[in-house]
């Protein structure tokens, strides 16, 4: 499978995008104690391994090769969600 196809196919993975949304509202509690990014770096190499690790790689994919790929598909997600958050408190106020 192309490389593209899989990572249109983790883009719109909606498992991936609510484990995504819940690493967001985990950090914003945590920010306090942590700082901001630690979690959201640790969240998003997690849900990278956590997914084909867990289900297993689809058809003829390499587990290794859907982890990275997966990396950059959820760097990806977690950009948009930080830029709407971003919009929304610039608008708020």
């Amino acid at each position: 499978m192309p490389i593209i196809d899989i990572y249109l196919a983790q883009l719109t993975d909606i498992f991936r995008i609510g484990l995504l949304i819940a690493l967001l509202l985990t950090a914003a509690n945590t920010a306090q104690a942590l700082n901001r990014w630690i979690p959201i770096a640790l969240g998003l190499v997690f849900v990278a391994v956590l997914i084909p690790a867990s289900f297993g790689a689809k058809e003829g994919q390499d587990t290794a090769t859907a982890i990275a790929v997966g990396l950059f598909s959820n760097a990806t997600i977690l950009a948009v969600f930080l830029a709407a958050q971003q919009v929304y408190r610039r608008l708020a106020r």
